[in-house]
């Protein structure tokens, strides 16, 4: 098919195809045309910016490399001249480097050579359904994430960007930091948001079922499966699949995980046949994922498909001035639950709140408010109330709430990990070595605790 330098720019085109090759925008050409949609096609940069500057797009698809530069410059003219154009770039298989690059300039998404048309269709429809989107949405604004903190404003303006992206995101951030909200606001405000936004624990699923809950199972496929049953895959088609403590899933289901999204089909257990899945990826973590490829406990094929984009989800004492709008907007809502007048709190009471160092961050400051709620006996809640006694020194170190002390660099997973260490080996010297008596002093099952040492990096 001739290049846009070739002929006039067609009236009815909705998109703007970017690459060198005929062939590839010949078949690009086709495709949408068959989606009832036009397009007109050019074959470098120069012919780019003349279509661009004659005419307006709803969608511009852009190969990396062309004749006369890099798709990469033209993705960052229009992110800055045509802020509402969505722009896709296309690079050749194994160029994830590209893409995330691409991405982070103000790209949509991408598409790998050779082009999947069921890939590329679905891109299409999900960029015909964002204008609409972005017009009706606000602003993320201090309602969705409170706190005015410069942090806090670069979160939600990242937020604001990954909505408009279909791009996978890894959210990384302290146990208690909001992952999960952040990945509710990025599905909320963004084309999917009339779609299913499903929340999957990796490390609350026992390992011997993850096959049937992430992809389904059919009808007799074993004991117990009476009726066909969907997947998290399947339940989140169309919408958001938010895959929470990543880090926890075994090596045997993160092959099969990476699979499915490579693919974006799923089989089912019991099943001959794959079913076509169209969704968006976002996980989260507590660990650091990097790490855990290092040991060798995740997968590096894996980790460079979840992370994308990352965005670090700050821990509160990161963010203290954002305490006093918390609290307020926290004993609101608790209050409200509870059916009770919002009480105010004492000078002294916040104080000692800023100078906590809260390893459990917002989840531990809600619940440190949700038990002073329910035990002051005032008008106000006082600093007794609380029950946090704050002694931070030279080493940052804080009591934690009935006893003990933290680390103020010492994470709440990596506390927990820490006493629950502990605990089995008790349990374990208590019984002799006798791993199932110790599982039974602990009230877990033996594969339970088998698990759990694997995952604290503990000998058998």
């Amino acid at each position: 098919m001739s290049g846009a330098s070739e002929r006039r720019a067609r009236t009815d085109a909705a998109v703007l195809i970017v690459d060198d090759e005929a062939d590839i925008r010949e078949l690009l050409e086709l495709t949408l045309l068959r989606m009832g949609l036009g397009a007109d096609a050019a074959g470098s940069l120069a012919e780019a910016r003349a279509l661009l500057a004659e005419r307006n797009y709803k969608l511009c698809l852009t190969d990396m490399r062309l004749p006369d530069g890099e798709g990469l410059t033209l993705v960052k003219e229009i992110a800055q001249h045509h802020p509402e154009l969505p722009v896709a770039v296309i690079t050749a298989y194994g160029s994830m480097e590209n893409a995330v690059t691409a991405l982070k300039v103000g790209a949509f998404d991408y598409l790998s050579k050779p082009v999947s048309l069921e890939q590329l269709r679905a891109l299409v429809k999900s960029v015909f359904d964002l204008p609409k989107r972005t017009a009706e949405s606000r602003p993320i604004g201090a309602t969705s994430l409170t706190g005015d903190s410069p942090t806090m404003q670069q979160v939600r303006g990242m937020i604001e960007r990954l909505a408009r992206s279909q791009a996978p995101v890894y959210i990384s951030g302290e146990s208690g930091s909001g992952k999960e909200r952040a990945a509710r606001l990025i599905h909320e405000h963004g084309a999917r948001a009339s779609k299913p936004f499903v929340a999957v624990n990796c490390g609350a699923i026992p390992e011997n079922l993850m096959e049937s809950e992430f992809f389904g199972y059919r009808k007799g496929a074993f004991t117990g499966a009476d009726a066909d049953r969907d997947g998290f895959f399947q339940a989140a088609n169309g919408g958001t699949l938010f895959l929470d403590e990543v880090g926890d899933l075994p090596l045997p289901m993160q092959v099969k995980l990476l699979r499915a999204i490579q693919e974006k089909r799923v089989r089912r257990v019991g099943d001959t046949s794959e079913l076509a899945v169209d969704l968006r990826i976002i996980s989260a973590t507590h660990r650091n994922l990097k790490d855990l490829v290092d040991q060798g406990r995740f997968r590096q094929d894996l980790f460079y498909r979840l992370n994308v984009i990352e965005l670090r989800m700050p821990a509160l004492r990161e963010r203290r001035e954002d305490i006093p709008a918390l609290v307020e907007a926290l004993l609101r809502r608790l209050a409200n639950d509870a059916g009770l007048p919002t009480p105010r709190i004492e000078d002294a009471a916040m104080a000692a709140l800023m100078r906590y160092a809260f390893p459990g961050n917002v989840r531990e400051l809600e619940n440190v408010l949700e038990r002073a709620l329910a035990l002051h006996s005032a008008e106000c809640i006082t600093a007794d109330d609380l029950h946090i006694e704050p002694r931070e020194g030279e080493d940052g170190v804080a009591a934690v709430p009935g006893g003990g002390v933290a680390l103020e660099r010492e994470s709440l997973q990596d506390y927990l990990d820490r006493v629950e260490r502990q605990a089995i080996n008790e349990a374990i010297a208590k019984t002799d070595g006798n791993r199932t008596a110790a599982a039974r002093l602990l009230g877990v099952t033996f594969r339970s605790l088998r698990y759990r040492m694997d995952r604290l990096g503990m000998k058998d």
